[in-house]
C-alpha cells in the first residue's frame, strides 16, 4: 500500500481498487446458495392426512405416501393433496343439527304425489389414496376441496330430488329414509366415478324431512297418527309372538302325552305277544295240557262275572231236570 511522504498510508483512488478480492468470495457465497437450494429442494415432507403428487417436467410421477421423500432437484414438483374426511350440509347454506334456518322455494322438493318437502341431510366425502392424482386435475381449479365441495353438492342435490320425486311424502318422512340415504350415496358415487375425480362418498345420512311451514301442522298430525300404528302395530306383534309360544308350548305338551301313550300301549302289545307266544310255545309242548288250562281260564274269566251259578251234573239221568228256580239255586 503506497504511503505519504511521513510514512502514513495513502488511500488508492476509486478507479484504482482492487476488485479481485471480492470475486472469490461471492462465488462461494453464490455455491453455496445454490447447494443450500438443491438440498431443499431435494427433500420434503409428506403428513400422515395428506399424499403427494410428484411431477417430472410437469408430467404425472407417482403418488408418495405420509413421511420424508426425496426428489430430483428442478425436475420434479410436489403438489400436497389431503385425504381427510369433509363434510358437507346439504342443501348448501341450511344449517342443520337442530339450528336448521327456513329453506327458499329453491330449496323445496317435490315427492312422487307432487307435495313439497324440506330434505335436508348430510354427506362425508374424502379423496381415494390411490387416486390423488385424477383429483388434482379432474376440474380447472385443481386441489381446491370448497371447488369441489360445490361440485359434489351439485351432484347430491340432483340425485337426491330424483330419487324424493319416487316417493311419497310419507315414505320420504318415515318408513323408506333407510332406502333413499343408501340410494343416494350410490348414485352420487356412480356420477363422481363417471368424473374420474378420485373421490370417494363415505357416508350420506338424511337430517330433517319436513312438510312447508303451512301446512306442517297436518303433515305433524300424520307423523303422529304413523307413529301411534307404529305402535300399535308393536303391541300386536308382542301379543301374536306370546299367543304363538303358548300354543308351541301346548302343542308340545299334547305330542308328549301322545307320545307317551303310544309307548304305553306299543309295550302293552309288546307284553301281550310276549304271552301269546310262551303259550303257543307251551301248547306246542303239552297241547292236552294247554288246551285243558286255556279252557279253565276262559271259563274262569266268563264266570267270574255272574253273581248266581247252577251247576249240572253230567251223570244226572233225567232227560228234563227240574230245577227250583223260587228260592234261587247255586
Amino acid at each position: 500500500m503506497p504511503t505519504d511522504p511521513f510514512g502514513r498510508p495513502t488511500r488508492r483512488p476509486p478507479d484504482e481498487i482492487d476488485l479481485t478480492r471480492f470475486v472469490k468470495p461471492t462465488l462461494i457465497g453464490l455455491a453455496a446458495l445454490f447447494l443450500l437450494l438443491a438440498a431443499v429442494q431435494c427433500v420434503y415432507t409428506v403428513e400422515p392426512n395428506e399424499r403427494a403428487v410428484v411431477l417430472r417436467f410437469g408430467e404425472f410421477s407417482k403418488i408418495a405416501s405420509s413421511g420424508l421423500h426425496f426428489r430430483v432437484p428442478f425436475a420434479d414438483r410436489v403438489e400436497i393433496v389431503s385425504v381427510e374426511e369433509h363434510e358437507l350440509n346439504l342443501p348448501e347454506g341450511v344449517r342443520l343439527n337442530g339450528m336448521a334456518g327456513v329453506a327458499s322455494s329453491d330449496d323445496l322438493m317435490l315427492t312422487g304425489e307432487l307435495y313439497a318437502a324440506d330434505v335436508q341431510w348430510t354427506l362425508q366425502w374424502k379423496v381415494n389414496e390411490a387416486e390423488a392424482d385424477k383429483y388434482l386435475f379432474a376440474f380447472d381449479r385443481a386441489g381446491s376441496p370448497d371447488e369441489f365441495g360445490r361440485i359434489i353438492a351439485t351432484v347430491s342435490q340432483t340425485v337426491m330430488n330424483r330419487l324424493v320425486g319416487d316417493y311419497s311424502i310419507d315414505e320420504v318422512l318415515t318408513s323408506e329414509r333407510g332406502e333413499i340415504e343408501a340410494a343416494a350415496e350410490i348414485g352420487t358415487q356412480a356420477i363422481l366415478d363417471g368424473y374420474e375425480c378420485g373421490v370417494t362418498i363415505t357416508d350420506l345420512q338424511l337430517q330433517t324431512v319436513t312438510p312447508p311451514a303451512e301446512v306442517k301442522s297436518a303433515f305433524d298430525d300424520v307423523v303422529a297418527s304413523i307413529q301411534d300404528q307404529g305402535k300399535f302395530e308393536s303391541e300386536a306383534n308382542r301379543e301374536r309372538a306370546r299367543k304363538l309360544n303358548e300354543s308351541k308350548a301346548e302343542a308340545d305338551k299334547l305330542v308328549r302325552e301322545a307320545e307317551g301313550y303310544a309307548d304305553r300301549e306299543k309295550a302293552e302289545v309288546d307284553g301281550e305277544i310276549v304271552a301269546l307266544r310262551a303259550r303257543y310255545e307251551a301248547y306246542r309242548a303239552a297241547p292236552d295240557v294247554t288246551r285243558q288250562r286255556l279252557y279253565l281260564e276262559a271259563m274262569q274269566e266268563v264266570l267270574s262275572g255272574v253273581s248266581s251259578k247252577t251247576i249240572l251234573d253230567s251223570d244226572l239221568e233225567s232227560l228234563l231236570p227240574l230245577l227250583n228256580l223260587q228260592n234261587g239255586a247255586n
